[in-house]
C-alpha cells in the first residue's frame, strides 16, 4: 500500500495551495473527502460480502456433516429396528409351531377390526377448525358472523309502540 507519512502530507497540501488557490481549495479538499469516505465503504461492502460468502461455505460444510451424522444415525436405527424385527419373527413362528392349533392349521394371529365409518354429526366443521377455541376466545376472532343486516337489526333501538 502507500505510505503517507506527516510530511507527504504537508507537501502535497502545499503545492495544492499553490496549484489550486486559496479558494478553491477547502471546495476540493471536501470533494477529495466525500470522494475517499465512498472508497472506504466500498472498500467495506466487499470485505462484509467476503465474509458472508466465507460464512455461507462454513455453513454449507456444516450442513453437509449434520446430514450425514443424520443419515448415518438412521441407517443404524433402521438396521436395528430390522435385525430386531427378524428376531422376533423368527421367535414368534418357533413359539407358534410347537403345540397344536385348534384349528388344526398354521396359526394366524388375529388382526384387529376396521373401524366403522361415523359421521361427524353437527360439529365436525368447529372440530376441524384449524385454530383452538380457545386461542379464538382470547383474541376475539368471531365465529358466527352476521351480515350487515342482521347487526343492524339487533343493535337498531326498539320502536316505541304507538
Amino acid at each position: 500500500m502507500i505510505d503517507f507519512g506527516f510530511d507527504k502530507i504537508a507537501l502535497i497540501g502545499a503545492v495544492a495551495l499553490i496549484v489550486i488557490g486559496p479558494e478553491k481549495l477547502p471546495r476540493v479538499a471536501r470533494t477529495v473527502g466525500h470522494l475517499i469516505g465512498k472508497a472506504q465503504r466500498y472498500v467495506a461492502d466487499v470485505k462484509a460480502e467476503v465474509n458472508r460468502s466465507i460464512e455461507l461455505e462454513e455453513l454449507k460444510k456444516m450442513k453437509s456433516t449434520v446430514e450425514d451424522a443424520a443419515r448415518s444415525v438412521e441407517q443404524t436405527v433402521n438396521n436395528q429396528i430390522h435385525q430386531t424385527s427378524a428376531e422376533l419373527d423368527r421367535s414368534w413362528q418357533g413359539d407358534s409351531h410347537d403345540g397344536p392349533t385348534p384349528s388344526g392349521g398354521a396359526y394366524e394371529p388375529l388382526a384387529p377390526p376396521a373401524p366403522e365409518y361415523r359421521h361427524p354429526k353437527k360439529k365436525w366443521r368447529l372440530k376441524r377448525g384449524a385454530m383452538p377455541q380457545w386461542y379464538k376466545q382470547r383474541h376475539g376472532i368471531r365465529g358466527n358472523a352476521q351480515s350487515g343486516a342482521a347487526r343492524v337489526a339487533r343493535f337498531r333501538p326498539p320502536r316505541p309502540n304507538a
